[in-house]
């Protein structure tokens, strides 16, 4: 076995760091260049991702009875790859069997496994961009920092609060309890951290590292098993990632079966069946309100961490900086198709219009200044593609077309060219329309008319607290009401982002700062990542004797 964990040591520490201060910290470059990555970095990952199309993916010694997937890239052609499969019970087996060599292992051992699995990972971010690119439809720009150096961080963060949970405390004490005149009593006492037990990771379609990581490496640090379940539609990202952990288990002398692959296909789904196996004590799931309820329902053995649907508000009350505003709102509704768990969907505005520095504008002035600014973000063509990228499932775009007529349209939605694109749909709503009061996932935008600033401000705090937020956006000029959505946002458990103007956007999620989702509302109930996210994941349990002398 190596050190890895003195190999990695400085990086933990500094990501530990980084924790406590809630610092910008980025340990793996976001920027796909040659400086960053090697001159011959770009060509390789185009050159690795072309082998892969069309080839049986290999997982050396994974358990196989049959070959599965049938991806197809939203930006057009089948990959191709074909998956080792096998019936869940198969896996359950392997993931048991794994577990007590991975529980003896130690936190050092397990935690410089993890480290090397993140290093290797990101040494191949060209590779993880094209397959994130080519199953999400995420622009390859974007593909390459939300499914490399991003995921890579998140997946840091969750095994730097791992560490510090695991040696919180001591593993051994000497104990003395004075007696008076009698002698003390001396006891020594040892804990062992235990394990929860079989882990299971629920991918979805759309960022399928992102939401992954952090569930994954938060368990197999602390010395669960872990048993990969991908989406269908975006299996090739985890699929690399299962592959580079059971290199580096073995290296380590370590069961490779400690990381195992779940694959199925539409129709055959074995998701249902692992989440229900007495074996699966940890369950990390991205997705649908109604799977996560059955989950709730029906995998009651396990400990649950979602990360679910919810409707994102904006409440524009007032702007010193009318321009700054539409052109950040434009960004935030077209990244990526609005197809982010924080993308706004509801934008908030007075009847009787807003002040700005512009003078007074009216409700129509402020929704028609959005859509101009739309229109100017994807006037050229190539930016608007690597803004947009292209829409990962056909449903999305169907569930835009079915909401067109509800409302006024402010802004036609359209394709971009190749594959299957769209730019944000606008459409005018009244408050209190049941259109808007469910997240329609897609590049679908409803302004909503209030009464006024305040309306506005209880609708949405209102709507995040009953149906679930993870983002909110206020854009005010006013302390007192801004103070007053402070108070109401906190409230309905959702993070609020005020005046952000320039190049921050209520979209983005800051590794070893912001934590993401809040756990306090419907849309999830963990949050990426707290020491809540992460310590259930094992237990403590002592041994003690007297000590004679």
């Amino acid at each position: 076995m190596t050190d890895l964990f003195s190999r990695h040591r400085a990086l933990l520490e500094r990501a530990v760091t980084a924790l406590h201060e809630r610092s910008y910290c980025t340990p793996y470059p976001e920027v796909p260049s040659s400086k960053n990555y090697g001159e011959t970095a770009k060509a390789d990952g185009e050159a690795a991702f072309a082998a892969l199309k069309g080839q049986l993916f290999q997982l050396t010694g994974h358990p196989e009875s049959s070959r599965r997937g049938a991806e197809v890239s939203p930006c057009g052609p089948e990959l191709g790859i074909t998956y080792p499969a096998c019936e869940p019970a198969t896996l359950i087996a392997a993931a048991k069997n794994a577990a007590p060599a991975l529980a003896a292992a130690g936190i050092e051992s397990r935690v410089g496994v993890c480290l090397e699995i993140l290093h290797r990972l990101n040494r191949m971010s060209f590779l993880i961009g094209h397959a994130t690119q080519h199953t999400t439809g995420q622009a390859f720009a974007m593909a390459f920092q939300a499914g490399g150096p991003h995921a890579q961080d998140r997946g840091l963060e969750a095994v730097a609060v791992a560490w510090e949970e695991m040696t919180r405390f001591p593993s051994e004490a000497r104990w003395e309890k004075p007696q008076g005149k009698a002698a003390p009593i001396l006891l020594e006492k040892h804990w062992a951290l235990v394990p929860a037990g079989v882990a299971l990771t629920i991918g979805c379609n759309t960022f399928p590292t992102w939401n992954s990581y952090p569930g994954l490496f938060a368990s197999l640090a602390t010395g669960n098993p872990v048993i990969v379940k991908p989406h269908p539609a975006a299996i090739l990202p985890m699929a690399l990632t299962v592959r580079v952990a059971r290199e580096v288990l073995a290296e380590e002398g370590l069961p490779m079966d400690a990381v195992l692959l779940a694959v199925d296909a539409p129709g055959a789904e074995i998701t249902t069946e692992l989440a229900t196996d007495p074996a699966v004590k940890l369950i990390d799931y991205t997705g649908s309100n109604q799977f996560g309820g059955w989950l709730r329902e029906n995998a009651r053995q396990a400990q649950l961490f979602t990360e679910e649907a919810g409707v994102n508000s904006v409440v524009i009350a007032a702007t010193d900086d009318f321009d700054g505003m539409c052109a950040n709102l434009a960004f935030s509704l077209s990244l990526y198709s609005g197809q982010m768990c924080t993308a706004p969907q509801n934008i908030y505005i007075s009847v009787d219009g807003i002040d700005t520095d512009k003078g007074h504008l009216s409700f129509d002035s402020v929704a028609d200044g959005i859509g101009k600014a739309i229109d100017a973000l994807l006037d050229d063509p190539a930016r608007a593609a690597g803004v947009c990228g292209a829409v990962a499932n056909p449903a999305t775009l169907a569930r835009r077309d079915s909401v067109r007529a509800r409302g006024r349209v402010i802004r036609e939605s359209g394709a971009l060219g190749e594959g299957r694109t769209a730019t944000p749909l606008l459409i005018a709503v009244d408050a209190g329309d049941a259109v808007a009061e469910s997240e329609c996932f897609g590049p679908v935008a409803f302004v909503v008319a209030t009464k006024d600033a305040d309306d506005g401000i209880g609708r949405a705090a209102d709507l995040a607290a009953r149906k679930g937020a993870i983002t909110a956006a206020l854009y005010d000029t006013d302390e007192d009401r801004i103070g007053r959505a402070i108070a109401a946002f906190t409230a309905a458990g959702v993070n609020l982002s005020i005046n952000l103007t320039g190049n921050i956007f209520v979209n983005q999620s800051a590794a070893f700062s912001d934590f993401h989702v809040t756990g306090a509302n419907p849309a999830g109930n963990a949050s990426l990542t707290d020491t809540a996210f992460v310590a259930t994941r094992f237990r403590r349990v002592m041994w003690r004797r007297t000590v004679t002398s």
